[in-house]
């Protein structure tokens, strides 16, 4: 029976901040890129930050491309891990993972709203998702990120940027999140809590 909470290691400077989140739930979590463990994990996180054509590169030589693909426990992406599950990003017009459908743009910038997008952004339920529960609408999260999701029939929470955006999209059993969940006091301690009961 998969057990535990495997945490891939996808070089993201926000590894640290998420198993420490973790950890103040009561969870221990595992950082790894063994494909055994994360094939056998009860809830798989991919994290990550910076560039997705680097993160796709460590994936492949840790050769957790088809590993990922092929999951059938709940996982949860985390900013870049977010666009790492879709299909494509605008940015050096990378290929991705492909589990969940669509192409991360770069957000348009103004002097009104600077790229990247960093700090908190009002965050609302747009369509049901158990990983959203007892999160109330207008909730504040925190975000840093130059790339965004479209809002789509896979979107469930949207945030603004200088338009919309995908702020949480699920599709089957991959659930992903543009914001830091981590670094998102109360409510991100919520998300990642319904997450590991069973949030799918």
């Amino acid at each position: 029976m998969a057990t535990g909470i495997a945490i891939i290691d996808s070089g993201g400077a926000n590894i640290a901040s998420l198993k420490y989140a973790f950890d103040r739930l009561g969870h221990a979590a595992e950082l790894t890129t063994d494909a055994d463990t994360i094939r056998n994990a009860g809830r798989v996180l991919l994290p990550g930050v910076g560039a997705a054509a680097d993160a796709m590169q460590r994936l492949r030589r840790h050769g957790l491309i088809d590993v990922i693909r092929t999951l059938t426990q709940p996982v949860l992406g985390i900013c870049l891990g977010m666009q790492l599950l879709t299909d494509a990003s605008e940015e050096e017009n990378v290929e991705c993972l492909g589990v969940i459908p669509g192409t991360a743009a770069k957000l348009e910038g103004t002097p009104d709203c600077p790229v990247p997008n960093m700090g908190w952004c009002k965050t609302r339920s747009c369509d049901d998702h158990a990983v959203l529960d007892g999160i109330d609408d207008d909730t504040y999260f925190y975000y840093l990120h130059s790339y965004a999701l479209p809002v789509s029939e896979h979107t469930k929470a949207t945030a603004s940027h200088r338009e919309p955006f995908a702020a949480v999209v699920a599709h089957d059993n991959f659930i992903a999140a543009q914001f830091h969940p981590e670094r998102s006091s109360v409510a991100g301690a919520r998300l990642l809590s319904n997450f590991v009961a069973g949030a799918a």
